[in-house]
């Protein structure tokens, strides 16, 4: 659907310690140059965002946890307008998930709890919440299908706005 995204299956190493993998390497991604981390922990059946911006490039793994990514088009002019993808991130099978500028994420956490991390590219300063467009979990225009009906929600999810 989408051919801005990027999608890595995660080298791993396992032995009877545990696992190794690498989340990301310098030059493979020549478009992006990452400037900022972020961690989001959730406990099961926390559903977080519809959430977007126009000028910053995420890369999405799951460090602990199950959980699904959804992924949809904000770009008004593209013929996938509000046409989405989903995913299952899952820390025992690695895979990292890079996203373009103008493309909402949401994701719900599926296990007990979950570890979500984002990389960040962007130029300029950051776009914080209150500066980010935030869309309906549940928008009948985006037309997601998620396994719950009734998620634990932020304030700001609660209140964000139909398209």
């Amino acid at each position: 659907m989408i051919k801005e995204f990027k999608i890595l299956k995660k080298t791993t190493f396992k032995d009877n310690r545990g696992q190794l993998w690498t989340t990301w390497k310098k030059g493979i991604f020549s478009k992006v140059k990452f400037n900022h981390d972020k961690f989001s922990i959730s406990k099961k059946n926390t559903l977080r965002g519809f959430h977007c911006d126009f000028k910053s490039w995420k890369m999405i793994t799951s460090v602990y946890g199950k959980f699904i990514l959804v992924v949809v088009d904000m770009r008004k002019n593209s013929k996938n307008y509000l046409k989405h993808k989903k995913w299952i991130l899952d820390h025992k099978k690695p895979k990292l998930i890079l996203i373009p500028p103008y493309y909402a994420n949401a994701h719900l956490c599926l296990s007990s709890f979950c570890i979500f991390h984002y990389k960040w590219s962007y130029s300029g300063k950051y776009i914080d919440a209150k500066k980010q467009k935030s869309y309906q979990w549940n928008d009948p225009k985006i037309k997601i299908k998620w396994p719950i009906k009734k998620p634990i929600l932020s304030k700001r999810d609660k209140k964000s706005k139909l398209l």
